[in-house]
């Protein structure tokens, strides 16, 4: 929110024009607008300092040396302060504060509290975590609770006197309202609002003492003693905001299918549906709605695709297909027919075809699997209502046998925050068999060598956490249907090859056509074996990590996987005979599936957004070329997005009753301001607000916008003195583990870095800009001993704001261990 200075000569915002929010400043009359901060930390303005040389700005950057608090990023606010005329931020208070504001005098600060993770438009709740409104004593350096409310109490400006502070609080039971209440003498609180069914927001005052604050999405003004004021705002614009505009989708890929012939591939962007060739870069368009389309996947001819569609307030499954026959692919089709193909009143979604392209598998309702006919146009139930429970969208696996006839699927047994693997026949008849029954997580089973084996993924082996969340580590395991084929899988190297040369020289020998009708009779009437799985089950990983997907090879001889064992994703490779593992590509990517051919000669990856080719047995990586754009309507992405949140809820929330919410009325209630929003910032406070009348923690909108090439400021690893007043910053405390901490430094405690790169640190300069995107690449730093009037400079290669955030964490444990070992 912008803030006027004392003079209402100049006022001082934030702007995310460099990826972040930044403090900037500017006449009130207009004008050029100058960048005060420089830190990739989220700057936020709060109040001038009375003399209007300053600003005061709350941010999570840096945290104080003496700290003892929890290190989470984002969460504890300092204070810092930063000259109008531009120079060195300071920190001003490290308590965690936000909304702060001083007296006439600038003796006194008043602001609310922040003690731990809540979301910031949540309504009515009562915690330990509600925020309270504290006072600062600059000169004694000293803090008073000014509230005591067990809910909220937000938002606090002085009076123009300085004897009374005004406040938001919902201690009335209804709603946020502005009270009224004596900076140090005992007298009564007085409340001066009485609104019901939305809160107040945004309370501020003016030197002549009138407040001014918004309710239900208007603006009002208030003096003591009479009624507020609704604000009459006329904004004469020309509406030139254009709500529609064209974007590339070369990147941004959140999921792929390759077709069966290997030359096309199907992918999600935003939504929507595309096709691109292999090799060539021609890219079509599939779907063009304002709503969400997902799982998309080519039927086994390559001719349809299917997919699902929250349409109509509903999620579907839609196929579409390539009208003339004498177009074989999407990307160069010219008609294409789209049908609702499975559509009901209840949810489905998550459509996959069986192999022989007859039936298709889905999700109804988010934990019932159905298999859909597509001759018959009927469903039946395969895994019915209590097996599993979904906590979000995606989290249910299941997949088809090559054969049609089987349904494996990711099975939580009744219970959640595990699964094991269970198997159904597709025809719906027999019981279900869990075929892991270990009681770690085992989940994501793939069929593989005809059908004969099923490899998943289960953390039985690696690191796991202890509750229901925290990193997990997985390994690939490989089980057997087939006593011979397993009994193969086992051998050496050396067994494996003599076994394959007298294989080959019975085939060359086998010339009896009785004979091998017999075998392929054998192979057509083969039965799984379902007895005593776990003596017919082998780990393939040679170690525990966080994989992302993986694929066996149709021999069984090579297992290829996406890992994290560095700083991003990589595709691994692992011999299943003789154990030698490697990178086959480095990606260094974030976590994806992949799309292998059906010759396993080539595996599609999305990586950081982009469609990469890795050829199988070099490691080869191309680029999949895609030349495309669609043109967004950003209002009607909005109201879909507002839609698809309220009825997440509706279908989902713990509570049917809703906590007693009106759930329909807020729809509309807040639904009538979305004509009237332009940007995602405004857009995800109003769903915050919209999910805030529920009261339940883990709700609120979140938006994080892309920026290419913004601000991201280095970590040297280090805590400062933040009253050290210069030239230079004193560091007080080397990070264990970060880049100081090496054999050839000279570098301790109460040394002084005076220049970055050569530039000095002074303090009409604001020393982050000179660590800007500085990670990880070499940085010259000057440094003085002021004991010694030694001087001497030293090179390092910085490192990012998360590696130093977990640095942070480390120390907090060891802070806390020696705490204990100390009571």
């Amino acid at each position: 929110m912008p803030v006027w200075s004392r003079d209402g000569k100049q006022i001082a915002f934030a702007s995310d024009r460099y990826g972040n929010f930044d403090v900037f400043v500017m006449p009130s009359s207009g004008g050029e607008a100058k960048r005060l901060t420089y830190h990739s930390a989220n700057d936020l303005p709060y109040d001038f300092t009375p003399d209007g040389k300053s600003i005061v700005f709350g941010t999570t950057r840096n945290d104080i040396y003496t700290s003892a608090r929890f290190p989470i990023r984002g969460l504890f606010q300092k204070l810092y302060q930063v000259p109008v005329a531009g120079g060195r931020s300071v920190m001003f208070l490290s308590a965690g504060s936000e909304f702060a504001r001083f007296n006439s005098k600038g003796d006194q600060l008043i602001f609310q509290d922040r003690k731990g993770y809540e979301d910031a438009w949540r309504k009515h709740h009562t915690s330990s975590v509600t925020r309270d409104i504290w006072l600062y004593d600059v000169k004694k350096d000293d803090y008073q609770q000014v509230s005591g409310f067990e809910g909220e109490d937000r938002e606090p400006v002085f009076s123009a006197d300085d004897q009374y502070i005004y406040y938001l609080s919902e201690k009335d039971g209804k709603a946020q309202n502005i009270y009224k209440a004596p900076v140090r003498t005992k007298i009564a609180e007085q409340q001066l609002t009485k609104f019901n069914d939305h809160p107040v927001r945004h309370l501020t005052r003016s030197n002549d003492n009138q407040l001014c604050f918004t309710y239900n999405g208007e603006i009002y003004t208030l003096k003591e003693g009479a009624a507020p004021l609704k604000v009459a705002v006329r904004v004469n614009t020309d509406g030139r905001t254009n709500t529609e505009k064209i974007i590339p989708i070369n990147t941004g890929v959140t999921q792929t299918d390759l077709s069966p012939n290997g030359k096309e591939i199907a992918f999600i962007v935003r939504g929507e549906v595309f096709v691109t060739s292999v090799e060539g870069g021609i890219t079509k368009r599939i779907t063009n709605t304002p709503v969400q389309e997902r799982t998309v996947q080519f039927s086994p001819d390559g001719r349809s695709l299917i997919y699902a569609s929250e349409r109509n307030n509903n999620w579907d499954v839609y196929r579409t297909t390539i009208s003339r026959k004498e177009e074989p692919y999407f990307y160069t089709s010219t008609v294409l027919n789209e049908e609702a193909l499975i559509a009901s009143d209840a949810e489905e979604f998550q459509p996959v075809f069986s192999p022989d392209g007859k039936e298709v598998a889905y999700l109804e309702e988010r934990n019932i699997i159905r298999v859909y006919n597509i001759a018959t146009k009927k469903s039946r139930t395969i895994v019915p209502k209590g097996i599993n429970f979904s906590y979000a969208d995606g989290d249910q696996f299941f997949s088809w046998s090559p054969d049609s006839k089987w349904i494996a699927f990711n099975s939580a047994e009744g219970a959640w925050s595990r699964s094991e693997i269970a198997l159904m026949k597709a025809d719906g008849s027999g019981e279900r068999k869990n075929i892991t029954e270990s009681g770690f997580f085992d989940g994501n089973g793939k069929w593989v060598m005809g059908g004969k084996a099923l490899i998943w993924a289960t953390d039985r082996d690696g690191k796991k956490p202890l509750a229901f969340q925290g990193a997990r580590e997985v390994d690939v395991y490989a089980m057997f249907f087939d006593q011979e084929l397993y009994d193969r899988f086992k051998l050496n190297k050396d067994d494996f090859s003599l076994l394959k040369e007298k294989e080959d020289a019975e085939k060359k020998e086998t010339k009896d056509t009785a004979l091998k009708a017999e075998i392929a009779k054998k192979e057509k009437n083969w039965q799984p074996l379902l007895d005593n799985l776990e003596n017919r089950k082998i780990r393939l990983t040679i170690n525990s990590g966080n994989i992302s997907d993986y694929h066996l090879s149709a021999d069984g001889e090579k297992l290829y996987y996406l890992a994290r064992v560095e700083k991003g994703y990589d595709l691994w490779l692992t011999n299943t005979r003789t154990r030698e593992t490697k990178i086959l590509s480095k990606l260094d990517g974030g976590p994806a599936g992949m799309d292998v051919s059906k010759d396993g000669k080539n595996i599609f990856v999305v990586s950081d957004g982009r469609i990469v080719k890795v050829d199988a047995d070099a490691g080869r990586v191309a680029p999949v070329t895609v030349n495309g754009e669609m043109n967004l309507n950003t209002a009607e992405e909005r109201a879909y997005i507002f839609d698809h949140a309220w009825r997440q809820v509706q279908k989902k929330f713990y509570d049917p009753a809703m906590q007693g919410v009106d759930w329909k009325k807020y729809k509309t209630t807040y639904a009538k301001f979305l004509p009237y929003i332009n940007n995602n910032n405004d857009f995800q406070e109003l769903l915050s607000e919209l999910l805030g009348e529920l009261n339940a923690s883990h709700t609120g909108g979140r938006y994080s916008p892309a920026f290419p090439n913004a601000d991201n400021t280095a970590s040297l690893g280090l805590l400062y003195d933040e009253t050290f007043k210069g030239p230079g910053v004193k560091v007080m405390e080397v990070l264990e583990g970060g880049p100081f901490q090496n054999a050839k430094t000279k570098l301790t405690k109460g040394l002084v870095i005076e220049k970055i790169d050569g530039e000095s640190i002074t303090e009409e300069f604001d020393w982050n800009r000179l660590l800007n995107r500085k990670a990880s690449k070499n940085v010259l730093l000057s440094l003085y001993n002021p004991a010694t009037k030694e001087r001497w400079d030293e090179i390092l290669k910085p490192i990012t704001q998360g590696e130093e955030q977990n640095l942070l964490y480390q120390r907090w444990v060891k802070m806390m261990r020696k705490k204990v070992d100390e009571l």
